[in-house]
């Protein structure tokens, strides 16, 4: 099955909607993404991405080749120059990491186990009681 993400005007994903692969194939048999963009605007309307399910952080889940740095999901952005899904950012103080096109806190996550949400205001991880 193929992914697809509708992008707004202003490039932030609406919606992902899940594609049979016949309908982005051509005469040969190739999945390509144009076709499938295609199908999804006639039927739908709207601007259409395709998008890895088995991307995240540049990585792909089954060792394949990473597609667009991230799965696409509503409220992510669409960034035409790096060619990546970038998710809505979760705090201020936040770094974009250019390598994943994910947000990286200040301070690492503890590697100790435990679970822990971040403090904007004391810029710290907090642990979850």
């Amino acid at each position: 099955m193929a992914h697809f993400a509708e992008i707004n005007d202003s490039n932030i994903v609406l919606r992902v909607l899940v594609l049979n692969n016949l309908d982005t194939m051509d005469n040969d048999g190739n999945e390509v993404e144009s076709i499938g963009a295609k199908y999804l605007s006639d039927g739908f309307g709207g601007t259409w991405l395709k998008t890895s399910y088995n991307t995240f952080a540049n990585h792909h889940r089954l060792n394949g080749t990473p597609f667009r740095k991230n799965f696409a999901g509503k409220g992510y952005t669409y960034d035409k120059s790096r060619d990546a899904f970038i998710p809505p950012k979760p705090y201020k103080s936040w770094t974009l990491n250019e390598d994943t096109c994910q947000w990286d806190s200040p301070k690492p996550y503890p590697s100790d186990g435990k679970t822990y949400s971040w403090n904007e205001k004391t810029q710290s991880w907090k642990k979850k009681e």
